[in-house]
């Protein structure tokens, strides 16, 4: 039977664990094409929907709890003529569905209560099937052969399946229940279930690539106490904010949730996965952004990144994959597409803007905490990392940092928006490579200052040569002239988009040039024009910066990178802006944002579409936009550091605050827990008439020093 296709059933709802994660309707049901339970790219459970006889519940409500733990539906029967042979009305019987993922598996319990006034029995049907499908299947690659799908099994615990694939890897998942079902045909399932009048009953399932026992009502209980211990721990790191404004505090809360839930503990560290569905693997830009976003409230999570990058860092050349030594990594994937190289994306480089940002990351984290011992162990990392930059600017006739794909399997275009359409021309033609972004120059320009300013610290290295801060610093000024004269566009007073292979600027105004203030590229007049710009109407929609501005050539509110709102990119250019000075744009935008969120239940997608803001109306939402995900999450946090104007040198225990603004509507924002150094301290911000005060609480008896300027 088809599912039930009311508007409430169309929400989705995650829940994630380490490489795992589920993705399911409002009912908990598994039943489209783009749904599943996933392990390391795999979908290992492709249908799982529960029924009461011939027909779904009548939902009720559903909802993830707060710390992204526990998804809880409430449904009830329709009418049940199904049911007994009696008949009755609808809404006698709630089922509750409960379920969370711990090590990689779904725990469930259901619970059965009958409001009725006589017997019923309740017969609660499983559709089941697993199709074993790559996640680039899911998101419609073409295959022209698959591996072997065998029978499913069946026997007193539930269902097996089982899937050789062309990699040779066998792949198996199991639907584990608490009683004996019986088997109505293949992947349909019915447990019965006798309840008396106000009388209640529980089933438990389990579900994983591996059988683990029968299912009770112990394992679920202390599988929940697990799951939720080891999220409140991720919960716990880093520093807190906390205000006047409950609803503001409701997003504070939920963004660092979506963190908590999408952060992997890894070997190295924890790492911010990009987004699910789609991207719950390491990438490497969005997790650099990410840990950018977060890190004055939790440096640990960059060190984190930090770590695994650099183990990860390209050693070879490899067209194929799109790597060069010291290249770091864009993308990682587990499944056998990857596996078999009929894709790059097992380990793949092609993107152009992750390597200047890993190392414009190190130097902000030494900024913010001191951590000299990391930076000295991540030293040969970066130094590949800056070499590899050098020859490809070398190559290149204006010193700029360029791509073009090097396999016909890999991103046409690699910076972040990687869409095939999203670098054109002022009269709409596509751009030919090799492509120099404009953002991408000035993380290059800020890689290179960061360079320099390591290769300055005389205990970082006794083999260094101290000749190659000079140079750094140099070649930075030179990248900062070659911008200035080949981007800028007098007319527009804004920077064009990219430089194309054939030398010619694409004269597109874009939001990609907002990045080069968060860098400090333009000199104070252009960066004050590119502000004025991004908060035009072309620009500003009301509720974020848009990627293109509106009455450019293949400028769409609805396209993924050519029109939408991108609140990450938002926040980097509100960020940016705050740094020049332009403090109440950045407070406009985290307004607008904050007001997007509420719209998106206080969890912003990763994109939404680009139309202007209507008095009453929601922001429209974009389809298939990853929710949670990382940088969209981690936005609010940097737009309101902007708005404050925070900065931290962990290494002289000194908080500076700029210029402090407080979000509208907020009276108050106290930021507790805050590492400086080896030290904590709370720093509060307050509105005293016209001015906001920043002062610290709780001071670590007095070895954190504030310093504020206005």
């Amino acid at each position: 039977m088809e599912s039930t296709t009311d508007a409430a059933l169309q929400t989705r709802y995650v829940l994630k664990d380490g490489d795992s994660f589920l993705v399911a309707n409002s009912l908990g049901n598994v039943v489209s094409l783009s749904e599943g339970f996933f392990i390391q790219d795999t979908r290992i459970l492709s249908a799982y929907q529960l029924l009461l006889g011939d027909q779904e519940p009548a939902l009720l409500s559903a909802a993830v709890t707060q710390d992204n733990v526990l998804f809880v539906a409430h449904m009830t029967n329709r009418a049940l003529s199904a049911l007994d042979e009696m008949g009755a009305p609808e809404g006698l019987i709630h089922l509750t569905r409960s379920r969370f993922l711990c090590k990689e598996r779904i725990f469930e319990r259901i619970t059965c209560v009958n409001y009725g006034a006589r017997p019923a029995r309740l017969p609660l049907r499983f559709r089941l099937a697993a199709d074993f499908v790559d996640m680039f299947e899911v998101r419609g690659s073409k295959r022209s052969a698959r591996g072997r799908l065998f029978e499913s099994e069946t026997g007193d615990w539930g269902y097996g399946f089982r899937y050789e694939g062309l990699d040779a890897v066998v792949r198996t998942s199991s639907v584990l229940f608490s009683r004996t079902p019986r088997f109505l045909e293949s992947g349909l399932l019915e447990l019965a279930v006798a309840l008396e009048p106000g009388g209640s009953d529980e089933l438990y399932v389990e579900i994983g690539a591996m059988p683990e026992g029968t299912p009770t009502r112990e394992r679920y209980r202390d599988e929940a106490a697990t799951a939720r211990r080891r999220m409140r721990r991720r919960q716990r790191r880093g520093a807190r904010v906390a205000s006047g404004g409950p609803l503001f505090d409701q997003w504070m809360r939920r963004s660092r949730s979506d963190l908590a839930l999408l952060t992997s503990e890894l070997e190295t560290g924890p790492y911010p996965y990009a987004g699910i569905p789609w991207f719950s693997t390491p990438f490497g830009r969005d997790a650099v952004i990410t840990a950018l976003q977060t890190l004055w409230l939790d440096p640990a999570l960059a060190k984190g990144v930090l770590s695994f990058l650099a183990k990860h860092q390209a050693q070879e050349d490899s067209p194929f994959l799109d790597a060069a030594p010291g290249k770091i990594l864009h993308e990682t994937r587990k499944g056998e597409m990857s596996a078999l190289k009929e894709l790059p994306f097992g380990l793949y480089y092609g993107g152009v803007d992750t390597t200047p940002l890993f190392i414009a990351l190190a130097g902000a984290y030494l900024r913010r905490t001191g951590d000299v011992a990391t930076i000295r162990a991540l030293w040969p990392a970066l130094l590949a990392a800056i070499q590899w930059i050098e020859r490809v600017c070398d190559s290149h006739p204006n010193g700029f940092l360029a791509y073009a794909r090097a396999s016909e399997r890999g991103l046409a275009n690699q910076g972040w928006k990687d869409s095939g359409d999203s670098v054109f021309h002022a009269d709409g033609r596509l751009a030919q490579g090799p492509i120099a972004l404009v953002e991408v120059q000035g993380y290059v320009y800020a890689a290179l200052r960061t360079m320099a300013e390591l290769g300055e610290m005389a205990d970082l290295d006794e083999r260094w040569d101290p000749d190659a801060a000079a140079r750094w610093n140099l070649r930075a000024d030179e990248l900062r002239a070659a911008v200035e004269k080949l981007f800028w566009m007098e007319d527009a007073g804004y920077y064009g988009m990219a430089v194309d292979g054939a030398g010619e600027l694409c004269a597109v105004r874009a939001s990609n040039a907002g990045h080069l203030l968060f860098v400090g590229l333009p000199s104070a007049e252009r960066a004050a024009s590119v502000a004025e710009k991004l908060m035009s109407p072309a620009f500003f929609s009301g509720w974020g910066v848009r990627t293109v501005a509106r009455g450019e050539a293949r400028f769409n509110p609805i396209s993924y990178h050519n029109g939408s709102v991108w609140p990450h990119d938002s926040a980097l250019c509100a960020f940016g802006m705050a740094r020049q000075g332009v403090r109440g744009a950045a407070n406009l935008l985290l307004r607008g944002a904050f007001e997007a969120a509420v719209h998106f239940d206080m969890r912003v997608p990763e994109l939404f579409c680009g139309f202007s803001r209507t008095q009453g109306a929601p922001p429209v939402a974009y389809p298939i936009a990853c929710l949670p995900q990382a940088w969209a999450a981690g936005s609010g946090l940097m737009l309101l550091q902007a708005c404050l104007g925070v900065e931290i040198d962990g290494g002289s225990h000194t908080i500076h605050v700029h210029r402090p603004e407080l979000p509208q509507g907020i009276q108050d924002v106290v930021i507790t827990g805050l590492a400086v150094g080896e030290h904590r301290v709370d720093l509060a911000f307050r509105k005293m008439g016209d001015r906001v005060a920043a002062f610290l609480d709780a001071d670590d008896n007095g070895q954190v020093s504030l310093q504020i300027r206005n």
